[in-house]
Parts: structure tokens; sequence; C-alpha cells
């Protein structure tokens, strides 16, 4: 598939979300209990994931409606930011299962003109950045995220001393009493009511994270056209020279982006190494070699942010075994692909590989980590105070 041909999917799959938003419209009634929105403004999708699923449990146990906010995107050589709508990639649908939850496209055009006009826009920052100014809009992409909508802010308000851990009932009170909904209507946030990685009570919820039609059907069709039948192993690589770049920040005796997921929140089950993060190709070769033949794989599906390696792969590797990558990439459906995947290899470090993984565990689906062992117990970390 070409990157043209590529783009005017997107732009089609766009195009029908804010149909479906205009043809719900009329159906679409005011909660009386409050909304919460914020901007996913750290990181790429993987982290903007990890924040969702903390301001999805945020948002719950505060017993307002969640705003989904446009997934941000940061087009090769683009100035700005992208921000493509909640339900382009997944369901909303199954999300209702678990909290409440509207588009921001249809909460801006239905909701927003009543409850939410320019006047009355408030701005929730951690803490005032200039006077009591939270400064929301001041580069990219912050600017971006909130002129998609045509938000501006009249005023602002910090919550500096309030947490996240709205699941603990102080907390909850405390959000309550300082924003009550009768005067903070909408609570809107400077970034994600979340921590990263994604809290371990709140890993969870990706189960209620359904893939759209968009995204799933492309996944499938690739896997019946491009695959052979039987089983197939699909890995994830970071090994890009910013990826190289972050790994000699590696630290034993301290996480590193979305570690937990491997070595457990507390080191339950090893400490990071150079080889987890960033192994090198000869260790990369052995554990596919080893897992194709533990698996029976007649096929290996490889995503990756720089060079797939396919060459070194086939050649380390039975001629019967295909070895393919989709091109050109795309993260979203090679997470699909790698979801469906008959085991999965990722990058312990990453939070796209965690993605991944996360959807795999919901679907009892095995998986495994570069340069990492079985999980093993050990001497847990003691935490500071």
């Amino acid at each position: 598939m070409s990157t043209l041909h590529h783009s005017k999917m997107l732009i089609a799959a766009i195009a029908a979300c804010i149909l479906c938003h205009i043809h719900v419209a009329q159906a679409v009634d005011i909660d009386s209990k409050g909304y919460v929105a914020y901007c996913p403004c750290m990181g790429r999708f993987g982290n903007q994931a990890d924040h969702f699923l903390g301001a999805l449990a945020f948002t719950h146990h505060l017993d307002r409606t969640l705003i989904l906010p446009p997934w941000i995107e940061y087009p090769y050589r683009q100035p700005t930011s992208n921000q493509i709508p909640f339900d382009t990639y997944f369901q909303v649908e199954p999300l209702r299962e678990y909290a409440r939850v509207i588009t921001m496209e249809t909460f801006m055009k239905d909701i927003a003109p009543e409850l939410w006009p320019p006047e009355k826009r408030i701005g929730f920052c951690y803490r005032y950045r200039e006077g009591s100014d939270c400064k929301m809009k001041e580069g990219n992409p912050f600017g971006p995220f909130w002129d998609n909508f045509n938000i501006d802010f009249e005023s602002y308000a910090e919550y500096g001393l309030l947490t996240y851990s709205t699941h603990v009932p102080v907390v909850k009170e405390k959000w309550k009493q300082t924003f009550p909904v009768s005067k903070y209507p909408v609570i809107a946030l400077a970034g994600a009511p979340a921590a990263f990685p994604v809290d371990r009570a709140n890993v969870h919820l990706h189960q209620y994270l359904k893939w759209s039609d968009f995204i799933n059907d492309q996944a499938e069709k690739f896997i019946a056209e491009e695959l052979p039948k039987g089983p197939f192993l699909g890995i994830h690589m970071r090994h890009g020279s910013d990826w190289s770049s972050a790994c000699k920040h590696v630290d034993e005796e301290r996480h590193l982006f979305a570690s937990p997921q491997c070595l457990g929140y507390n080191f339950e089950y090893g400490r990071l190494t150079p080889e987890i993060c960033f192994p090198p190709e000869k260790l990369v070769k052995i554990t596919i070699k080893k897992m194709v033949k533990a698996i029976k794989a007649k096929s290996v599906f490889v995503a990756t942010d720089a060079d797939p390696l396919l060459e070194d792969i086939r050649r380390a590797l039975p001629k019967s075994v295909k070895v393919v990558q989709r091109t050109p990439t795309e993260p979203h459906v090679d997470l699909a692909i790698l979801a469906k995947a008959d085991h999965y290899i990722g990058n312990c470090v990453s939070s796209f590989s965690a993605f991944a993984k996360r959807e795999r565990d919901v679907a009892g689906k095995p998986s495994s980590f570069w340069g990492f062992d079985e999980p093993k117990k050990t001497k847990p970390k003691k935490e500071e105070l």
C-alpha cells in the first residue's frame, strides 16, 4: 500500500467518524455530574495510550464523563502536530462498559455551546506558570490541540495539592469539594491526569480498548494476504538512533519508560540491563530462531522504528519461513497484527511494545521480551517514602 493510498484511507476514516458524530447528535444528553477533558500532550502513541488508561480511571472514580481526546501525531518534517479523532483508531462503545465517555468532536458540537461557552472556559494545571496563568496553549502540541476545537481559556485554576488517585475516597471528595460541578462543569486539564508508565492498578483497563474496523480490517487483510497459513511470530524492535541514546541511561536501580511491564513495578522479576533495552543483533536473531522453532512458525512479522533487518533474519531461519514487514508501516495496524500473532516478542522498555503486550494479556496470548528470561521472583527493591 502506498503512503498516498494510506493517507486517503485515513482521511476517509476521519470523515466517516465526523459523519457518525453528526448522525447521533440529537441523542446526546448533558451529564449533570460533569466532564473531564485533557490534552494528551506527552510523547507519541505508546505514551498517550498509557496516559489514557490512567485518565479513564481518574474520570471513572470522579464520576464524571471523560471527553475522549484526539490522538496527537507528529508527521515527519511537518512544523505542527495533527489531531486524529479518537474513534478513528478505537471503538467508543466498549469503553462505556467501564465509564461514561463522549468524543471531543461530539462534545464541542452538541454540549459545549450550552454547558461550556467561551466565556466559561477554565483551564486547569498543576501549578501556575506565570501569575495566575497556566500557559496551556504555548508550544506544540499544546496550542494546535486546543486550537483544533477553537478553544481559548477565560481563566485558570491550579490543583497542585490534589493527586490523581481518585479511587481513594478522601482524594475523590477533595476534588469534588475543591471543584464542584456547579461551578466547574468541565475540568479541562493541561495534561493527562495520570502517571507514566500506566499505574499497575489501571493496566486491566486495556480490555476496553478495541480497535476500530478501520484498523482491524487492515490487519486481518494483511494476515490473510501476506502471511502463509499456520502459526506466525510477531516481533517489535526498537533500535533507532534516538532509542540508542535513550538506552545509554539504563540504570539497574531505576525503571526506564515501560520497563515495569517485565521487571515488575518493584523489580520483582529482575533488573534493567543494556541488553533488555537495546538487544544486540546477534541476540535478536538467536531469540527469533528459538521461538520460530518452539511454535513451529511459518512466518515472522516485523514491526520496528528503524532497519527491520529482514535479510539478516531470513538468513538465520529456514528458507520455508517467510519474514515480512508491512510497508509503508502504519503503527496502529502493526499493533493490531502483533496482537493476533501466535507469539510476540517485544521490547520491555518500549511503551509501544507495552500496548501490544497488554492487548495480548487480555486475550490470554503468550508474549516475551528481548534479553529477558522467564520471570523469576527476586528480592523486591525497597521503595523510598
